[in-house]
């Protein structure tokens, strides 16, 4: 089972001027940038897998393109879903969300816990871990003495982070209490485009092991699952932005620059 899938989100204007007299335009899966009362400009026009207009809630975006990699990820396939683009576009406000409008990260948590309780069958074991990738360095935030941690591979884990902090938990609210807690080492600063901008990656994993409960009226090993391991990442990528827009110097431009290939 491999699939990716790319789509779009179009943030309400911060001014209702337009940009250099043009506007873009949302048809189906396609978005197009027209001169005011014009055609579509030569090359401008771009196709996605789904596009949400400025309309689109948190709940809408999870429910189309989220809630079907959670149910993978319990069925024992690895998933992963980020959000990406450039500061102040809205990336922490779909991944986090507010207390009206839960972003995709709440609502896949409990989506996960909320599914376990629902299959009978099974048991499972969750492990979650939250780290930041900050000016090419690795840190754990759930555990803030664990700064600059390395990356390893092996046969038996395959790749990994060294060092960092894994906790099991048993329901939702458990994990958005790590997350919240996690939330305050985040680095975060002010630039042009935003009071608050993400000045790191950060990557929240779930480790998802299941195994099918045994059957007291059998003892064939073959009715008994083998146990199920998957990882669910979700990940809320720092701006990727221009310097001359943010108007970055000293270490908001040393942020600006570890991100350029991302």
């Amino acid at each position: 089972m491999e699939k990716i899938c790319v789509a779009i989100r179009v943030r309400p204007s911060i001014s209702e001027a337009s940009f250099n007299g043009s506007f873009w335009k949302i048809e189906e899966n396609r978005i197009s940038l027209h001169k005011t009362h014009g055609s579509p400009l030569s090359g401008s026009v771009y196709a996605f897998d789904h596009i949400f207009d400025k309309s689109s809630t948190n709940a809408s975006v999870y429910n189309l393109l989220t809630e079907d990699i959670i149910q993978a990820a319990l069925d024992g396939f690895n998933g992963t879903a980020f959000a990406y683009g450039q500061t102040s576009s809205g990336k922490t406000f779909t991944m986090n969300g507010s207390e009206t409008d839960p972003g995709v990260i709440p609502r896949a948590v409990k989506d996960v816990f909320s599914k376990i309780e629902r299959m009978s069958d099974r048991e499972f074991l969750i492990r979650v871990s939250y780290m930041e990738i900050y000016n090419e360095e690795i840190n754990d935030l759930l555990a803030v003495e664990n700064q600059k941690l390395q990356i390893h591979e092996n046969l038996e884990r395959g790749v990994f982070v060294a060092g960092l902090r894994e906790e099991i938990v048993n329901n939702a609210e458990q994990v958005l209490n790590l997350i919240n807690a996690g939330e305050v080492n985040r680095h975060f600063g002010e630039t042009n485009m935003n009071v608050k901008s993400s000045r790191s990656h950060t990557i929240f994993r779930m480790v998802i092991e299941s195994k099918g409960k045994d059957s007291d009226s059998s003892n064939d090993s073959s009715i008994r699952d083998i146990v199920r391991v998957s990882v669910l990442n979700l990940v809320d990528l720092a701006g990727s932005e221009r310097i001359a827009k943010t108007g970055a110097d000293g270490v908001r431009l040393k942020e600006g620059k570890s991100y350029v290939l991302f």
